[in-house]
C-alpha cells in the first residue's frame, strides 16, 4: 500500500519486521499481504474492527477486493492459530523480559454478548461484560505476565454442551471433529499443558474462583509441578490449622486393611468463611500491595495454613497443607475474597498478597483488545473465523506490548501514526488530537 509519507519512521520499520515474521508463520505466500493488511487494519483508528469497515479504511478505492481478501484470510484460510501465537510470543517475550522475568501464568475467560443462536458457541450463559447471564459466547485464555506487563498466549472458545452435542449446528459452523465438550477448567488445563510442553518460561498460576474451586484443576497443576494462587468460594471446606482427617480404621482380623481417611460427628472440616470469622481481629493486617493510578491499593488480610478437605474421605492420605489467604476490607460485614495457594510455607505475607492480586494485570489487556482492537467485532459464524480473528487481534496487541516494553508506556492502537492511501484518509497524523469516541 502506498502512503503520502516519504520514509517510514523507526516504529513503522519495527512494525514491518514484526508482521513479516507473522506472515511467515501463517505459511502460504498468498496469505502474507492479507495478514499484514488485517493487522494494520486492527491498529488503525476506527470504531469498528470487523472486515467491512477495515476494508474501507485500508483501501477506499477498492473496498470489495480488499474485503474479499480479508474475509478469505480470516474465515477460510487454514493457517495455524497456535503457530502464529508462538511467533507472537517469541517476538514479544524478549521485550517483556527486559523489565523482569515471567512471574505468572494467568487463566481467565471473557464473554461477548451476541444475539441469535447460529454463531458458533452462542448460548445463554454467564457473561462478565454485562455482569449477568445473557446470550453470549465465552473464550478461555492463558496469559503470561511479568510484574509490569502481560500478553495472552492461548485463546479458545468455550463450546457449551448443547452446542457440542448438536451435529447440525457443528457442521454449519465448521466445528472440528476433534473438539468435544470441555468445562472451562479443562480447557485451561489443556492450555497450560501445551505451554509447559512448549517450554514457555513458567510462572505461578493465577485464576479466579471459577477455576480455583475445581479440585481437578488444582490437582492437575500440582501434577505439572506448577505452583498456584487461585481464588476459591466462601463455601470451600478445609481443615483448620493443625487439624486433618482421622487415619483409617484399625485393621480387623478378616479382610483387607482399611486405607481411607475418616471423619466423625465431632471431627469435621469447616468452610473458609467459618474459619475466617473464627480468627481473632489481630490476625488481619492492613497491607498495601501496590500503587494504583490514583491511590495506594490497601486492604486487610489474614493468611493461615490449612488442608483442603474436598472428598478426602475417599483418599488414603490427607491433602498437603496450603495457604489460605483471606481479604476482609475495613468496614465490611464479612470477608470479600479467598485464595488457596501452594506457594512455600516460607513465603512472606506481603509477597503472597501481591501475587494473588497480580491477576488483575490482564484487565488492561482485555480492555484494549475489546475497545481498541475489536476482539469481539468478528461478525462471521464459524469456528475458524472466530479464532483467526482473535489470534490476529492478539498479534496486533503483541506489537503494542513490545513497544511499551521498549520505551513507550503510552503505545496504543490508533496512536501509531500509520496512514492510509488516498486523500480521503480517516487516519490521524502522529500527534494530532484524537477523534472523540462515539458513545
Amino acid at each position: 500500500m502506498g502512503t503520502s509519507r516519504s520514509a517510514p519512521g523507526p516504529q513503522e520499520k519495527r512494525f514491518a519486521a514484526y508482521i513479516e515474521g507473522l506472515a511467515t508463520a501463517a505459511g502460504h505466500e498468498d496469505r502474507h499481504t492479507p495478514l499484514k493488511n488485517y493487522c494494520k487494519g486492527l491498529l488503525l483508528p476506527g470504531e469498528r474492527k470487523s472486515i467491512e469497515p477495515m476494508a474501507a479504511r485500508l483501501d477506499p478505492a477498492s473496498v470489495q477486493p480488499m474485503r474479499q481478501s480479508l474475509h478469505h484470510l480470516v474465515a477460510k484460510a487454514p493457517w495455524s492459530d497456535e503457530a502464529l501465537l508462538k511467533q507472537v510470543r517469541d517476538d514479544v517475550l524478549p521485550a517483556m523480559q527486559k523489565h523482569g522475568p515471567v512471574v505468572a501464568w494467568i487463566v481467565d475467560d471473557t464473554g461477548f454478548p451476541k444475539k441469535g443462536k447460529h454463531s458458533v458457541g452462542v448460548a445463554r450463559q454467564d457473561c462478565g461484560q454485562v455482569g449477568k447471564q445473557d446470550n453470549c459466547r465465552v473464550a478461555v485464555s492463558l496469559s503470561m505476565a511479568t510484574w509490569s506487563s502481560s500478553l495472552p498466549i492461548s485463546y479458545r472458545l468455550y463450546l457449551p454442551k448443547e452446542w457440542a452435542e448438536d451435529a447440525e449446528r457443528r457442521e454449519k459452523t465448521e466445528v472440528p471433529e476433534a473438539i468435544e465438550f470441555q468445562t472451562k477448567p479443562e480447557i485451561a488445563l489443556d492450555q497450560i499443558r501445551a505451554a509447559v510442553e512448549a517450554h514457555v518460561p513458567c510462572g505461578i498460576i493465577l485464576a479466579d474462583a471459577a477455576y480455583g474451586i475445581n479440585t481437578e484443576f488444582r490437582d492437575g497443576l500440582t501434577e505439572l509441578a506448577l505452583q498456584y494462587v487461585v481464588g476459591v468460594q466462601s463455601s470451600m471446606t478445609v481443615w483448620e490449622p493443625g487439624k486433618q482427617p482421622l487415619p483409617a480404621k484399625p485393621r480387623q482380623k478378616m479382610g483387607r486393611p482399611p486405607r481411607l481417611l475418616q471423619r466423625t460427628t465431632g471431627h469435621q472440616p469447616i468452610s473458609v468463611k467459618q474459619l475466617a470469622q473464627s480468627l481473632p481481629s489481630t490476625a488481619f493486617k492492613q497491607v498495601t500491595w501496590r500503587e494504583g493510578t490514583e491511590r495506594k491499593l490497601r486492604s486487610r488480610f489474614a493468611a493461615v495454613r490449612v488442608r483442603p478437605a474436598h472428598r478426602d474421605y475417599e483418599k488414603a492420605e490427607p491433602y498437603p497443607e496450603e495457604w489460605l489467604l483471606i481479604e476482609w476490607p475495613q468496614g465490611e460485614k464479612e470477608p470479600t475474597k479467598y485464595w488457596i495457594s501452594t506457594l512455600p510455607s516460607t513465603t512472606k505475607f506481603k509477597a503472597l498478597i501481591k501475587m494473588a492480586k497480580h491477576r488483575w494485570i490482564i484487565e488492561r489487556d482485555y480492555e484494549e483488545l475489546k475497545q481498541e482492537l475489536g476482539l469481539g467485532h468478528f461478525e462471521g459464524r464459524n469456528w475458524r473465523g472466530f479464532h483467526h480473528h482473535a489470534t490476529l487481534c492478539i498479534a496486533a496487541y503483541g506489537f503494542l506490548v513490545a513497544e511499551r516494553n521498549r520505551f513507550s508506556p503510552s503505545a496504543r492502537a490508533g496512536h501509531l501514526g500509520f496512514v492510509t492511501p488516498g486523500p480521503t484518509s480517516h487516519f490521524r497524523p502522529r500527534g494530532s488530537p484524537r477523534t472523540p469516541r462515539t458513545p
